[in-house]
């Protein structure tokens, strides 16, 4: 697998940014541009992760296609399509984003709309309309598991799949984020192996990232954390990625704030992809 994150820290150009690329040891990383950067730059940010022997793995999209505003919708959709032609253009295989909600609370909000079946209408719709659009060959767009709106299992995720029916809708795996009860949480690397046997053939790109369930409440508060702060075994984790994707998959750590925080991520999982013979 390629081991990488988001390049964190301060840059102002592509140079600054390779500088910390080569001190990450990141060998896939997310893009530090977007469509509306220029074009030159973006060529430089490209040459740069190639020069470090790292690929470019992920476009980001994260906005809001369902948005109750329907001008903040069209500017949502508006800006996915443009992330998906800037993954077709420069050769990025996974534009991500989540499916949004009609929530106008938030973005990423959990509401009781986000399970009906208007709102999955809508988010096939949306979907097909981002590819029909662009019409990419060689991206995908993808979308990013939840754990309180459409795709909360890997069955949910191989059903939107086959709904939305393009070619060009693969699946980015969190497996953190679907396992949102505590079955799932106590017997983890069974609920992960089922994630990838379901999944495998579909997904371009992988969050890395631990969980923990917090003992001192008597409701269950499940927690995302930094690896090795919480309750998975990275060892037989990494060794599920291993078994079921090729060998140049992306596996990017993901939601740390800072360098050191990405650094020893990566330290313990490189640790732990050692103990395993997995070649990251």
């Amino acid at each position: 697998m390629l081991l990488g994150g988001t390049v964190a820290g301060n840059f102002a150009n592509p140079e600054e940014w390779e500088q910390l690329l080569a001190a990450s040891r990141f060998k896939a990383v997310t893009a530090p541009f977007d469509f509306r950067t220029p074009r030159a730059e973006i060529a430089a940010y490209c040459a740069a992760a190639k020069r470090q022997g790292a690929v470019i793995a992920e476009a980001g999209v994260w906005k809001n296609p369902l948005d109750a505003d329907p001008a903040a919708a069209a500017a949502a959709l508006d800006y996915a399509k443009g992330q998906l032609a800037l993954a077709e253009e420069w050769g990025i295989p996974c534009c991500v984003n989540i499916v949004g909600t009609r929530s106008p609370i938030a973005w990423d909000a959990a509401d009781p709309s986000n399970f009906t079946p208007e709102t999955y209408a809508e988010i096939i719709a949306s979907i097909r309309e981002i590819i029909d659009s662009v019409k990419p060959r060689r991206a995908f767009y993808c979308i990013e598991p939840m754990p309180w709106m459409v795709p909360d299992s890997p069955e949910c995720y191989l059903q939107l799949i086959r709904d939305v029916d393009r070619e060009q809708f693969a699946a980015h795996m969190d497996f953190v984020n679907m396992i949102n009860c505590p079955r799932r949480f106590l017997d983890a690397e069974g609920f992960i192996d089922g994630c990838f046997r379901t999944l495998a053939p579909y997904i371009k790109s992988t969050h890395l990232k631990d969980t923990r369930l917090n003992l001192t409440r008597l409701t269950t508060v499940l927690e995302e954390c930094n690896p090795g702060e919480g309750s998975l075994d990275f060892t037989k984790v990494l060794a599920i990625i291993d078994r079921y994707l090729p060998a140049d998959a992306p596996v990017l750590l993901e939601h740390m704030r800072t360098f050191e925080e990405y650094e020893a991520a990566y330290t313990h999982v490189a640790g732990e992809a050692a103990r395993a013979g997995i070649a990251i």
